[in-house]
């Protein structure tokens, strides 16, 4: 763990952090529970498990990890800001932005790291997708971008990156079962930060009729030049409730642990994972 001269200054900022999944709590109990299953709540729950959905979502995804480097005294908290945005292209296609930017708290990474807090880089996507699934299946594919966003050094790398990225998925009866995927190769920048890696994630997750998702999935990243896996499995639990009994939010929480990860780099053991995502539907056009 972290010594306590380390802890006493970053107290505030991992504070301020900490405090996210005990304002989602307390937003889960203040919600009043319906006398009767929701079906419009259900079916924003059940959109909202499709990554490609015709849903304007803006979601708020905490993650903390610990026992990471050599000496596994080091830790690492960070809120993914994931807007996604569906734009329709014409009556028979759309096309969806899903943007990722960390905002990270981590401490003791590596021996002599200290700590660091601010932005990470930013992963962009834009999924062409068709406006209709077709018996339940739905599917995207486009480019993906890395930038550069990160405001301190240890929280990213100097490199541009791109690829190709394509998501597949079935919906039925409430199940979502699907795989998201993409490879980003650097482009341009510091040379001696190339990267070269593989995004895998498959997913599977069921929505109940009162609104309530029960999700298993894994985020692994594959490292083609160094040969290295990172493989955490997240199982999650979300509710959808409407705020003041307008606006639909889900609230979710649950638990993370890291199959395999880069020897004396990566986390090891369990974690978490919290947050809240804002939804608004779209209707077709």
């Amino acid at each position: 763990m972290s010594s306590p001269s380390r802890a006493m200054d970053t107290t505030p900022q991992l504070t301020g952090l900490l405090q996210l999944p005990a304002l989602a709590l307390m937003l889960l109990v203040a919600a009043p529970a319906p006398a009767a299953a929701n079906e419009e709540e259900a079916a924003l729950a059940t959109q909202l498990a499709n990554p490609i959905a015709n849903l304007i979502s803006v979601p708020f995804q905490g993650n903390y990890d610990g026992n990471i480097g050599p000496e596994e005294d080091g830790e690492k908290l960070f809120v993914n800001f994931q807007p996604v945005i569906p734009f329709t292209l014409n009556q028979d296609w759309n096309l969806i932005s899903r943007t990722i930017l960390p905002i990270t708290w981590q401490d003791s990474v590596f021996p002599g790291a200290g700590t660091q807090f601010g932005f990470g880089n930013t992963r962009q996507s834009l999924f062409f997708s068709p406006s209709t699934p077709s018996h339940g299946i739905l599917w995207g594919a486009g480019p993906i971008f890395l930038v550069p966003t990160h405001t301190e050094e240890l929280l990213g790398l100097d490199t541009w990156g791109v690829g190709p990225t394509a998501v597949g998925l079935w919906q039925g009866k409430g199940w979502t079962v699907g795989i998201l995927a993409n490879q980003i190769w650097s482009v341009a920048g510091d040379q001696d930060e190339e990267i070269n890696a593989a995004y895998l994630q498959p997913f599977i997750s069921y929505t109940t009729p009162n609104a309530w998702t029960f999700a298993v999935n894994s985020e692994s990243t594959y490292d083609w030049d160094r040969d290295t896996w990172s493989v955490p499995i997240n199982v999650v639990v979300s509710k959808l409730v409407k705020v003041g009994g307008k606006v639909p939010v889900s609230i979710f929480g649950g638990v993370r642990y890291w199959v395999d990860a880069p020897e004396d780099i990566g986390p090891e053991g369990w974690g978490a994972r919290f947050g809240f995502t804002l939804l608004l539907p779209r209707n077709r056009s």
